[in-house]
């Protein structure tokens, strides 16, 4: 059996939540009447403490709609290097909303310096581009942002009369590692997107949040984009799901990152940074990291080499098949 460790986003509907999907309650969201997605989408903003949310096809999607909807063509979004929807999003902001982003570089735990992001807000002048908005991410490489960081970046915004959107992807793990109430997590954002087809374990899904107005106007971006969907009820329902059953059994994602990490630290030759949640990056001595990855997956174990060797774990791993990647890893490093 493989032990997946590619990504969280690996993941396969539970026999239970499929069941869930097959008695899903459906109508047509394009009109606005599917009554699964609404309850979804009422559950979620309540959660944040948001007035409206807005069911979308993904998470780049969700950012994408929440960077259109706050800025105009000419506009400049505050972004991290690394940042993902800045990274990995095949540069939709510019490519389809004219929206320039201004990359910033990012502190090893996924911060932005309170003196670059001012540094970087331009004047009111015809020269500039106008900055309009700045957009963080919790997790950030499975690291969580601190509150107190999370409240001056957002009142720094503020001030200076930014809109702030917050990425949270794996926004769950964070809230589960810190005890965070979700509210207060992220009270100092204008907008939140939340992923559920990630560590929740749902297929496909993510969910925008935002005041009552915005969320209309990210509604009109959906649907510009291609993303007004049909019966979607049989995707919302396995979020809704996911948010019963899957949100507290983070904790042992988190564990098993933990051990994995634990492990593979053991093995000289092998440098690992502790996880915060449940993404564990390693370094390999001697730059053996390419014939690392081929090793493990000749034995069953996947991982990702993209941006450091990163494993990633999910409701769809066990301590077995960590273990298993820690002897594997180990069997590697004793022979070459």
């Amino acid at each position: 059996m493989i032990v997946d460790l590619r990504s969280d986003t690996v993941t396969r509907p539970t026999p239970a939540m499929r069941e869930a999907i097959a008695r899903a309650e459906v109508g047509d969201d394009v009109f606005g009447d599917d009554p699964t997605v609404n309850a979804l989408q009422e559950r979620v903003a309540a959660l944040f403490g948001k007035e409206a949310a807005l069911f979308v096809s993904s998470g780049t999607q969700g950012n994408l709609c929440a960077l259109m909807s706050h800025c105009q063509r000419g506009d400049e979004v505050l972004v991290g290097q690394l940042a993902h929807s800045y990274r990995y999003e095949g540069g939709g902001a510019a490519v389809l909303g004219s929206v320039q982003p201004q990359p910033l570089p990012q502190q090893g735990d996924g911060t932005l310096r309170l003196e670059d992001i001012a540094a970087a807000i331009k004047p009111d002048d015809e020269h500039f581009a106008r900055t309009r908005l700045l957009a963080l991410e919790n997790t950030w490489n499975g690291k969580v942002l601190a509150q107190a960081y999370l409240d001056a970046a957002s009142d720094l915004a503020h001030a200076r009369g930014l809109a702030t959107h917050l990425d949270g992807a794996r926004l769950f793990n964070a809230i589960v590692a810190s005890g965070a109430e979700p509210a207060r997590l992220v009270r100092g954002f204008d907008s939140v997107s939340v992923c559920f087809s990630k560590g929740l374990g749902a297929p496909v899904g993510s969910v925008l949040v935002g005041p009552r107005e915005f969320i209309a106007r990210a509604r009109r971006v959906r649907k510009a984009l291609g993303g007004g969907l049909r019966q979607a009820g049989l995707l919302a329902a396995a979020a809704l799901y996911a948010l019963d059953h899957h949100v507290e059994r983070l904790t042992e994602d988190h564990a098993l990152a933990r051990r994995l990490a634990d492990g593979l630290a053991s093995i000289p030759g092998i440098t690992v940074t502790a996880p915060d949640t449940n993404i564990v990056f390693a370094e390999v001595a001697g730059g053996r990291a390419e014939a690392l990855l081929a090793h493990l997956k000749q034995h069953g174990v996947l991982a990702t080499g993209l941006i450091g060797l990163r494993f990633v774990t999910h409701l769809d791993v066990d301590a077995a098949g960590v273990d298993r990647a820690i002897a594997a890893t180990r069997e590697f490093m004793t022979r070459h």
